[in-house]
């Protein structure tokens, strides 16, 4: 009987090099006492004029407040988000990250232009979001994905209504609400119906 190897796979590309840049963007900030995360890796209301601005759209997901915060995003990003790349590959969790960091980003930047918004909890709500609807089939609604939202997205909406923890809620739901509109759309593609 042969012995096979074991080798380490670099198996999620998309969600492991978000992570890793995730790491080097805290890493930094903690040694240049939060300028590059203020400079670079958070959103706030700025000038159209500023070039910062529209990289601080992209940025602000990398970027951490410590690396309590960035070990809480990473856990979710990790466990949930190998398992989507398999299933709609590295470019449309590419392009889904993009896209909720520029709309939680321009969202933010809009209706609280004095908070500063960083993290990759968006992308995590969306992750989960579009994590329950892999069971999809056209005509049905996975009973997974009620339960999720109702759990983590009305969770939200109550945490915005009472509580005032420096939290940005708002990241969170429209990041849910985009995880859960691209869980529809691509499996409803998916399953072969237009």
């Amino acid at each position: 009987m042969s012995r096979r190897k074991l080798r380490i796979t670099f198996n999620a590309p998309a969600i492991l090099g978000f992570a890793l840049i995730c790491c080097i963007a805290t890493a930094l900030g903690s040694v240049t006492s939060g300028a590059s995360t203020r400079l670079l890796f958070s959103t706030y209301a700025a000038p159209m004029s500023d070039i910062l601005m529209y990289v601080r759209l992209f940025g602000h997901s990398f970027g951490h407040a410590d690396p309590g915060h960035l070990v809480a995003n990473m856990s979710y990003l990790l466990l949930v988000g190998p398992m989507l790349e398999e299933k709609y590959g590295t470019r449309t969790m590419i392009a889904l990250m993009a896209i909720v960091s520029v709309v939680t980003g321009i969202i933010n930047n809009l209706l609280f232009p004095h908070t500063m918004l960083l993290g990759a909890s968006g992308i995590c709500f969306a992750l989960i979001l579009l994590a329950s609807f892999s069971a999809f089939r056209e005509g049905e609604v996975p009973l997974t994905f009620i339960l999720v939202a109702v759990i983590y997205l009305g969770q939200q909406v109550m945490d915005g209504l009472l509580t005032q923890d420096r939290i940005s809620q708002s990241s969170h739901l429209v990041g849910g609400v985009i995880g859960a509109w691209a869980g529809y759309t691509m499996n409803r593609k998916m399953s072969g119906r237009i």
